[in-house]
């Protein structure tokens, strides 16, 4: 009898567990449907593409280190692009999850000892000091010992930069003697903003002229003349397969490669003192590289191609991070003054395509951009060579960083 009583109690407890358990998952599912919209979707499509594109990022990358489908947290340039978006999107909306989000990053690269997790100096790559725009943010937000002691490693690094014989600088130290248009976003806008922000008297002036002197220094050796781009990058010892060996120039005008350097150029100039006589200077080449990519933008869907002299040729296509970087450029530069309005139609063009031909919505209102190449560069192994051929074949994704990231910062600039 004792035996039949305990099974029946036994019975009664389970029932009563699986009653409980059913409620809580009831709960859970109304608890997940209400942090959607009310249209239930996860990103409310009556939001701006701004905040559309940044939510989307953050439902596939829940924590920012992993934005760029990083496996494990990893100092790396990408999110910054994206956190840059962020941080203005926080300002505009003082939505607490963007903070957070921003922040995040910080707290998981940053060691409480100011170590910055997985970067070593020692290695001298400019693409590493682009992400130290996220610890300025957050330094002058929250002034944590920690942030001002990564930050002044960053600084390090520029101050121990290999550079040419005129003093640009290299791109990385396993990449001797060689410039690449990448390297002056991922260095200069830090450089500039870090020296607003600690840098006084002589040592601020001689740091915003080496600054400067990098643009100039670019125009000198990568710009061609002719048609007013500039060539991915350079090689001052002549030594590399890639480079030519009368110009030491890489073959070809990659998308991307411009992008960056008009992006860096705009952003700069948000640190860049006005009375700066560099100013002027850097105005006059926002104006050159607008003229030269208006020429070669896609004359029905308003886009840019990977290699960007070369439209309709064989497996050529329409690239979403340099048509967006060059719709940020240009339309920041509007907004800015630094190009009259009538650049904003050619802006406003690269946008509508962009949103007409390389972005799509999920159901659940996720949005995509499309059509991102992966990674290119030059030399390394296995080498690139800096081919027509090397560019186009080099893998195409979605959702890349390098694509959502200068998205997101040109949709703000079209919402203000």
């Amino acid at each position: 009898m004792k035996f039949i009583n305990n099974k029946i109690k036994i019975l009664a407890l389970t029932i009563l567990h699986t009653g409980i358990m059913a409620v809580s998952a009831q709960s859970s599912i109304h608890k997940a449907e209400t942090s959607t919209s009310q249209s239930g979707k996860i990103v409310p499509d009556n939001l701006n593409w701004s905040e559309r594109m940044l939510l989307s990022e953050m439902y596939r990358f829940p924590e920012s280190w992993m934005l760029d489908f990083s496996k494990s947290p990893k100092w790396t340039y990408p999110s910054a692009i994206v956190l840059d978006g962020a941080e203005q999107l926080y300002t505009k909306t003082g939505k607490k999850e963007y903070y957070d989000y921003i922040s995040g990053f910080g707290e998981k690269l940053i060691k409480e000892d100011g170590t910055i997790l997985t970067y070593e100096l020692e290695k001298y790559n400019i693409d590493l000091l682009n992400s130290g725009n996220v610890l300025l943010y957050l330094y002058e937000k929250e002034k944590k010992e920690k942030y001002l002691k990564a930050l002044q490693t960053l600084r390090l690094q520029i101050a121990g930069q290999p550079r040419t014989q005129e003093g640009s600088f290299w791109h990385k130290k396993i990449y001797p003697y060689q410039v690449w248009l990448d390297g002056l976003y991922m260095g200069m806008p830090f450089y500039a903003h870090y020296t607003k922000d600690f840098s006084k008297g002589n040592d601020a002036a001689k740091a915003y002229d080496e600054i400067v002197f990098q643009f100039d220094s670019v125009q000198k050796n990568l710009l061609d003349k002719k048609t007013g781009l500039l060539y991915h990058g350079w090689d001052e010892s002549r030594q590399q397969a890639w480079a030519d060996k009368q110009t030491g120039l890489s073959p070809n005008f990659w998308g991307r490669a411009m992008g960056w350097y008009g992006m860096a150029m705009v952003d700069v100039l948000d640190y860049l003192p006005q009375n700066h006589p560099g100013r002027a200077r850097l105005i006059s080449y926002i104006k050159s590289f607008a003229d030269a990519i208006v020429k070669v933008q896609d004359k029905e869907n308003g886009l840019w191609y990977q290699v960007l002299d070369k439209a309709g040729e064989k497996r050529n296509y329409t690239e979403a991070s340099a048509s967006a970087m060059f719709v940020y450029m240009m339309i920041k530069s509007v907004n800015k003054g630094y190009l009259p309005q009538s650049y904003k139609v050619y802006a406003k063009k690269g946008y509508n395509g962009i949103i007409k031909n390389l972005i799509t919505v999920d159901e659940n209102g996720v949005v995509n951009l499309n059509k991102c190449c992966a990674v290119a560069g030059l030399g390394g192994k296995p080498y690139r060579d800096g081919s027509y051929e090397y560019y186009v074949n080099e893998k195409i994704r979605s959702n890349d960083a390098k694509g959502t990231g200068p998205f997101i910062l040109a949709s703000i600039e079209f919402e203000k």
